[in-house]
């Protein structure tokens, strides 16, 4: 019997060979782990600065920006989202802040004594909520938390965090502005430590998160904005953008528009 050709044997090799190749690039077209990115919505606003007529929702006016956030997931235990470590948030295009005229309050002095440590012209915005959760002992635990901003050294801004059961826990998240780039505004970007539970439990995840930053202090005959709206409306409305950078190192991205303020 005539043994098969070398040729023969050459072509079912390569054969095969291309067959792996194949395989191999299916494989890495999946995402790692098989996990997806947190989901999120995102609600941005410009609202009143309680105390102060003629804020709000106005062009060139002082104003407070409130962000509503829900996050789900099933990345870390308990079939919770993975633990939120950093918050990016684009402001629309030509939107001003002034931190000058705020009283620094520092992180270490939040975190040691709380508000009652702070000047009081360092408050840049009413008291905010959150919500977390952890799995604890089988069951998933969540917990409502009390958030408000503070002025921060270097022109920050430093989010106090209180939850007090079944988890008593305070941390302070720290954040700068930066530019945002081409079609908007200051960018916030806010660094999220690890929120820790109990022992042996994993860290707890961020839920939501309905916040408002903005805050005046009158000094004389002047009042001073921690930021004031743009004075021209881009065609289209206004654009706000935010960036959630989770524990699993995925980043969830999310878009809002709202219409044109009222001019004052």
């Amino acid at each position: 019997m005539t043994p098969p050709s070398r040729d023969l044997n050459s072509h079912r090799s390569h054969r095969v060979s291309t067959g792996l190749v194949s395989l191999l690039l299916i494989l890495l077209s999946f995402p790692a782990g098989g996990s997806a990115a947190p989901a999120i919505t995102f609600k941005p606003a410009d609202v009143p600065i309680p105390g102060f007529p003629g804020t709000g929702d106005i062009l060139g006016a002082g104003a407070a920006v409130q962000a509503q956030y829900t996050i789900s997931g099933t990345e870390s235990a308990g079939g919770l989202p993975s633990q939120l470590r950093k918050l990016a948030f684009y402001l629309p295009t030509n939107t001003r802040v002034h931190p000058a005229g705020f009283s620094p309050c520092s992180a270490g002095a939040l975190e040691a004594t709380g508000p009652s440590a702070c000047p009081k012209n360092s408050v840049a915005g009413p008291v905010g909520r959150a919500t977390v959760a952890a799995p604890i002992a089988g069951v998933t635990i969540f917990e409502p938390a009390t958030v408000q901003a503070f002025a921060a050294p270097g022109g920050g801004l430093s989010f106090y965090n209180v939850g007090t059961s079944p988890i008593a826990a305070i941390i302070v998240a720290q954040g700068a502005f930066q530019a945002g780039g081409p079609g908007y505004g200051p960018e916030l970007v806010v660094n999220i430590p690890p929120i820790k539970t109990v022992p042996e439990a994993p860290n707890a995840s961020v839920t939501a998160i309905d916040v408002k930053v903005g805050a005046a202090i009158r000094k004389g005959r002047k009042t001073l904005y921690f930021g004031t709206n743009a004075t021209r409306c881009p065609k289209g409305g206004f654009r706000w953008k935010t960036e959630l950078t989770f524990e699993s190192g995925e980043v969830s991205t999310a878009t809002a528009t709202t219409k044109c303020p009222k001019s004052a």
